[in-house]
């Protein structure tokens, strides 16, 4: 086997690599001698199969594994004795292609682009400003409240039924004066204004009061579930049992036990602690774009120009649908990318390489466990169907480098953050709103 350099220009590399017909033939050869113990064919017993019949029968199929294999380790040898990182997929052909046959020899092209060595960036000097926040009162107070009314309780009040009330009420459905199946119930808290029934019914009965009967005509959806009942008018005979208005929970220990705290102190600490978790990942973006925007000039090397076009064809395609929320699809005009997405396309890539060297050389890991609760992140995205998830990410190894790349740079960031001149600040709610802002405006 012969392996020939057909090109060296920047990071562009090529390489040919000749296999000859001998070469091939003896692989095979030895291939089907290993088999040949377990082979069984009419006429002949167990493992006693004459090679010449073996190779007539299992040639072709034990040639193109035996092609494969030989590819496969001439290119893995050439990268371990290179050093080569391949940007991304060698491209691999064939000379002669469909016109090949057995015989001749086989004579591989490889093209890529190579990973670039990244210079040692010196990071004495990183300076960082840490932005921290403090939960207010108010702020604690407020978030209290919130969950006050998503406990919401109902009381009963005199008067008639407003929308947002709870009316409590036995019902009979009809169709063509005839009673149907699912269309009863007795004391049914209904809450008007929540869309539960179907459409025009829960108008209806605002501006009932405890102890009316009223009759509630509506007409079932044209696609509505039950085929018996799309598109048929119906009558409700509903007697109202009580009204009752809506109330916010008390804030007390009482609330604090529906929400699994032991009292209202307990909650209101969770409540404080989870009030500045926000603001603390609020005040790493902006700390981490500072260490970005330091990283970016502090190393020069030459880019895979296949990695920039990628990411800014990446970058040009998410600007347009944020311009464009509409078209959820891919159905749209090609979509042109730049100088704007190139420049940009370039910093991040320059950035993710040389966060990948970093981490490589600091031998940081992505643990399993890290793994698994981004899996679990992403898997509550889909409802119903996380095991389905859970099983798509252990057959799809792409997808689970998706995963772990931004575990990755965020373990790297921290560490570089972890050995830098960190000078903490303490700044209000509203100033750091600001820095958010002025964040997404870059």
């Amino acid at each position: 086997m012969q392996v020939t350099e057909t090109l060296n220009e920047g990071l562009k590399r090529g390489y040919q690599i000749t296999i000859t017909a001998a070469q091939l033939d003896e692989k095979v050869n030895a291939k089907l001698k290993e088999a040949q113990p377990e082979i069984e064919m009419k006429g002949f017993r167990k493992g006693k199969v004459p090679m010449a019949m073996l190779k007539k029968q299992f040639g072709p199929k034990v040639l193109g594994e035996a092609m494969q294999e030989t590819v496969d380790a001439a290119m893995n040898d050439h990268f371990e004795t290179s050093g080569d990182r391949p940007a991304a997929q060698p491209d691999v052909k064939m000379d002669g292609g469909e016109d090949w046959k057995e015989g001749d020899d086989v004579i591989v092209n490889i093209t890529y682009e190579a990973l670039p060595t990244i210079p040692d960036a010196d990071l004495s000097d990183v300076k960082l400003e840490k932005l921290v926040v403090k939960a207010s009162d108010a702020e604690v107070n407020e978030a209290l409240e919130n969950l006050a009314k998503t406990a919401q309780n109902f009381e009963t009040k005199d008067g008639v039924a407003a929308d947002g009330d709870q009316v409590v009420f036995d019902f009979l459905g009809k169709v063509d004066n005839e009673p149907f199946d699912g269309g009863a119930a007795e004391d049914y808290p209904l809450v008007l204004g929540s869309g539960s029934f179907i459409p025009g019914f829960e108008e209806q009965l605002v501006g009932v009061k405890a102890g009316e009967e009223k009759n509630v005509e509506v007409t079932f959806p044209a696609e509505y579930g039950a085929e018996n009942l799309a598109g048929k008018a119906a009558v409700f005979e509903c007697t109202i049992k009580d009204v009752k208005a809506p109330a916010d929970a008390a804030i007390d220990d009482e609330l604090a036990k529906k929400f699994g705290s032991e009292d209202l102190a307990a909650l209101t600490a969770q409540v404080t602690e989870r009030l500045e978790g926000e603001y603390a990942g609020a005040a790493r973006a902006i700390m981490k774009r500072a260490l970005l925007d330091q990283l970016d000039g502090k190393v020069s090397f030459e880019l895979p120009p296949s990695l920039v076009e990628a990411e800014a064809n990446q970058i040009a395609h998410q600007l347009w649908h944020e311009e464009n929320p509409e078209v959820e699809g891919h159905d749209h005009p090609e979509i042109e990318t730049t100088e704007e997405h190139t420049t940009l396309a370039e910093r991040r890539v320059r950035l993710g390489l040389l966060l990948a060297d970093l981490g490589q050389k600091q031998e940081i890991q992505v643990t399993d466990a890290e793994l698994t609760q981004a899996v679990m992140t992403q898997a509550r995205q889909y409802p119903g169907q996380e095991q389905q998830f859970f099983e798509f990410v252990q057959q799809n190894p792409q997808m689970r480098q998706q995963l772990q790349a931004p575990i990755f740079e965020d373990k790297v960031v921290d560490w570089i953050a972890s050995n830098a001149d960190v000078t903490e600040k303490e700044v209000s709610k509203a100033d750091l709103e600001k820095a958010v802002e002025a964040l997404d405006e870059e």
